[in-house]
């Protein structure tokens, strides 16, 4: 019995990638430099897989962006807008497609699959020209093998690559995408013939594609590219792998019959192995790294370095080395009764609360029309009112005073006064801008989800614990492992705080109960739809404590709603139902005067915008203008949203700063199918990621173009 992983972890221990990353595009470090730290995280993952024992190592599931846009330089795919003119693809070109530069925007960015990682989408049509553009496949796998490590080469395999782009801006949106599977097949014939040329005897062909609900055609479409592929892959050992999902009875039968496939997921060459059911990349890199768990709470856990120690175990076990692992097992076994019997895991009041809340769908009592007018009256906002989605750029500086006062280096009454003054800045930065509706900038948070988990029981923390979200932003995911409440107040204080040192509306900024339970690594003795009931509980206490502090604008972020749909058709009615309900419990209770607002990010939203209307928020603004506007479509098509609303009109993942006219372009593109009485300015998202020298110039173009719609629609009554 063998063992095989299907992929790990790369941005390091320590966030080695991400650190050489964001040196390299701040112009402080070479390329040499950012491939010798890359170099040596491959290094070190492929040994320790090796030292573990693990017999089918991957390679070439190392990225310095993602795996989908290594792909996309694989295939020589870029979009005419970035200046590429053939040859081997370098990182101007590869980062620019991801980031964008000072004079093209990125290229759209989204969630894979029910994950919070993202993805770069391909723009394809059927004048793209494709080549054989990036040679790091085979590269990866030769400087593996160079160190003594046989690795199992990995690709996104072509059916899915194909399904997981878009028609390029320009090209008919009923383009088949599958229509150029003829054109990539032959240069993935050139990466196996390279492959098999530099000695591998393994190849991986990921198709998670083979997961969804897919009709005829597409299932037609990989017995076809396979059929094609079948000489080329002669005399090398193929799977095909899934994850996130089992298949369907139907893709079942497509898989088992492709040609020139050796096996798929635990079955290779008629052997059954242990393996992951998906990447490891999704998960915290290695447990002994955390100095601050307890030794209870640590022995319930395994991040990937102790994933493949039991991926290894197991497959000694079934192949009769019981003794080997005998002790392995006992301690596995001591620890699964510790969890299931420690009172830190139960709270009697918690469970009764959350079993009360059957029976009512928890909406508020007036429609929300009526609540926009009782909130303007309010609130006096003019038309077209602006605002962002929470943070502002995370300084060097904020993060020391956040990083010394967790090691205890500065008083609380230092930190808080050093917050203070931030949040006055950005204030102050805000009015000037002349926006309408403020926010306090979230100084006081390092990560969004983070931050209340920090303050709920129910959760633990960890000091290295991090996970690639994209490119070289990453977050620590909370652990949740026991039933949620909220002690005391988390927020009241620093909103009030901000709304003091203004006149006009301040946000209350939380995140919402259904986004803190995808973003997070959530307990498996309960179903997840009774822990997201015990969230919303707890917000809902947070959301009526801003109230009486006076807030009368309050957003609860539900970036990960559409992100935690699942991915058959069949079963997403159950999770719109509890996860709409969820976010509904939070603000039943506020008063008609109160404006709530949620905002969704990078995930298709078109398929769920009727679940988005039966949130009832009063406001909702959401990622438009990197997805190329998508969004608009859906009230193209006739559905009517009579809430207030602001589709995103700048990219802030990207440095690029937009235009007055670009921004204005966008605005009356949405008031072509939205009312100018429901209609927001704002960005895509939160403004942390950027640096006050994009922000500011950005800002200002926006609140200038809003102000310029203004005026031409004053002109037009």
């Amino acid at each position: 019995m063998a063992s095989h992983i299907v992929g790990y972890p790369r941005m390091g221990p320590k966030r080695e990638l991400k650190f050489a990353l964001e040196s390299f595009w701040d112009g402080k470090s070479s390329a040499e430099d950012l491939k010798k730290v890359a170099a040596d995280l491959r290094s070190s993952i492929w040994k320790q897989m090796a030292d573990v024992g693990i017999k089918y190592i991957p390679s070439n599931t190392f990225s310095y962006y993602d795996q989908v846009l290594d792909t996309t330089a694989m295939l020589g795919a870029v979009p005419p807008r970035y200046g590429w003119n053939g040859g081997e693809i370098g990182f101007d070109v590869y980062f620019s497609m991801a980031r964008g530069n000072a004079s093209v925007p990125a290229m759209e960015m989204t969630k894979w699959f029910d994950t919070n990682y993202h993805y770069i989408v391909p723009e394809l049509g059927p004048d793209v020209k494709f080549s054989y553009a990036s040679h790091k496949a085979v590269d990866e796998y030769k400087e593996a093998k160079a160190l003594g490590v046989d690795t199992f080469p990995v690709l996104i395999g072509p059916v899915s690559y194909l399904l997981l782009s878009k028609p390029a801006k320009g090209v008919d949106k009923s383009f088949s995408l599958l229509s150029l599977l003829p054109k990539i097949l032959p240069i993935y014939k050139e990466v196996v013939t390279e492959l098999k040329g530099a000695g591998a005897s393994w190849i991986q062909f990921d198709e998670p594609l083979l997961i969804m609900d897919l009709d005829a055609q597409k299932l037609q479409a990989f017995t076809e590219a396979y059929s094609e592929l079948e000489s080329t892959l002669s005399g090398v050992n193929v799977v095909v792998e899934t994850y996130f999902a089992d298949v369907t009875p139907e893709a079942y039968k497509t898989l088992a019959s492709l040609k020139g496939v050796t096996g798929y997921g635990s079955l290779l060459a008629d052997k059954l192995v242990v393996s992951t059911s998906c990447s490891l990349l999704h998960t915290a890199v290695d447990l002994a790294n955390e100095t601050k768990l307890d030794a209870e709470l640590k022995s319930w856990l395994a991040f990937a370095a102790q994933k493949i120690v039991e991926v290894n175990a197991l497959a000694k076990a079934l192949a009769g080395q019981k003794d080997e692992v005998h002790a392995f097992f006992s301690a596995n076994a001591a620890a699964q009764a510790s969890r299931k019997s420690s009172p830190r895991v139960t709270n009697e009041g918690v469970q009764k609360a959350a079993a009360a809340l059957k029976g009512s769908d928890h909406r508020r009592a007036t429609n929300v029309s009526a609540r926009l007018d009782a909130q303007q009256k309010k609130l006096n906002l003019p038309i077209l009112p602006t605002t962002t989605i929470g943070s502002f750029p995370q300084t060097v500086e904020l993060r020391r005073v956040r990083r010394e006062y967790k090691a205890n280096k500065i008083s609380e009454e230092e930190y808080v006064n050093s917050i203070k003054e931030e949040i006055r800045k950005v204030v102050k930065l805000q009015e000037e801008l002349d926006i309408d509706v403020l926010v306090h900038g979230e100084p006081e948070r390092n990560d969004m989800v983070e931050y209340f988990g920090e303050q709920l029981s129910g959760f633990a923390f960890t000091v290295n614990g991090w996970v690639q979200s994209y490119g070289s932003r990453c977050v620590k995911p909370p652990i949740i492992y026991g039933d949620v409440s909220r002690p005391k107040p988390m927020t009241v204080f620093w909103s009030s705080t901000a709304q003091s040192m203004t006149s006009r509306p301040m946000k209350g900024m939380l995140t919402g109960p259904v986004t803190i339970l995808n973003w997070s690594f959530v307990r498996n003795d309960q179903p997840r739809h009774e822990t997201c009931y015990q969230i919303a509980l707890a917000i809902k206490d947070e959301v009526e404590d801003l109230e009486k502090a006076g807030i009368n604008v309050i957003q609860i972020d539900e970036a990960a709603l559409r992100e935690g749909l699942p991915l058959r058709k069949s079963e997403h009615e159950f999770y719109l139902k509890w996860a709409v309900h969820s976010f509904r419990i939070t603000n039943v209770g506020v008063q008609d005067t109160t404006q709530i607002h949620t905002h969704m990010c990078y995930s298709n939203f078109n398929d769920i915008i009727h679940s988005i209307i039966d949130m009832d928020a009063d406001v909702i603004t959401i990622e438009n203008s990197r997805s190329d506007e998508k969004l608009l479509s859906v009230f193209r098509e006739g559905v009517k949203y009579g809430a207030g609303i602001g589709p995103g009109v700048y990219d802030i993942h990207s440095p690029r700063i937009p235009s007055t006219e670009e921004i204005a372009d966008r605005i009356r593109k949405m008031l072509a199918v939205l009312e100018s009485n429901i209609l927001w300015v704002n960005p895509d998202c939160g403004l942390k990621t950027r640096k006050y020298s994009e922000v500011q110039p950005a800002l200002s173009n926006m609140v200038a173009a809003a102000k310029q719609l203004r005026q031409e629609l004053a002109s037009a009554k």
